[in-house]
C-alpha cells in the first residue's frame, strides 16, 4: 500500500458513508487520512469522529453556488475546538489570495491552492513600487 512508502503519504477518501467507514479502518491501521469533498459542518463532525488526519472543506466550490465557503471553515474550527478534535482543517479549493488570508484567520491548519494563487501571495503594488525606487536609487549611487 502506498501509505507504507513514507509517513507523509496521506490516503484521500470522499466524505460518504463508505468513505468514512474506510477512513475509520485506515486510521485504525495507523494510516493518515484526508476526508475530502466536505461541504457542511455535519460532514466535518463525522470526519472528526473517524479520527481522520485532515478534513477538506471546499471553499471555492461553495462560493461558486452562492454560499460563503469561509463560514464553513469557521464553523468546523469552532466545532473541533469545542471538542478538542485532533483532525486538522485543510482549506481546499482556494481561488484567490483573500481566501488564503481568510482561511488562516479562521484557523485553518493547512491550505491547498493553485500555483497561480500561491504566486499572487507575493504580489503587492507598494512592494513593486518600493523595489523600483530602491533599484533607481542604487543605480544613482553606483554612478558617483
Amino acid at each position: 500500500m502506498l501509505a507504507k512508502l513514507h509517513t507523509w503519504v496521506v490516503v484521500k477518501v470522499p466524505t460518504t458513508k463508505a468513505g468514512l467507514k474506510a477512513a475509520k479502518c485506515l486510521v485504525g491501521d495507523g494510516i493518515k487520512v484526508n476526508c475530502t469533498l466536505v461541504f457542511s459542518p455535519a460532514q466535518a463532525l463525522l470526519v472528526a469522529k473517524t479520527g481522520a488526519t485532515y478534513v477538506s472543506p471546499f471553499l471555492g466550490r461553495l462560493d461558486d453556488i452562492a454560499h460563503v465557503g469561509m463560514d464553513l471553515v469557521r464553523d468546523i474550527v469552532t466545532i473541533y475546538r469545542n471538542y478538542c478534535y485532533k483532525t486538522q482543517v485543510l482549506a481546499a479549493s482556494l481561488r484567490h489570495p483573500l481566501h488564503v488570508v481568510d482561511a488562516a484567520k479562521a484557523g485553518a491548519d493547512v491550505a491547498t491552492m493553485p500555483y497561480k494563487v500561491f504566486d499572487q501571495l507575493f504580489k503587492h503594488p507598494l512592494t513593486d513600487k518600493g523595489l523600483d525606487q530602491f533599484l533607481r536609487d542604487w543605480e544613482k549611487a553606483k554612478v558617483k
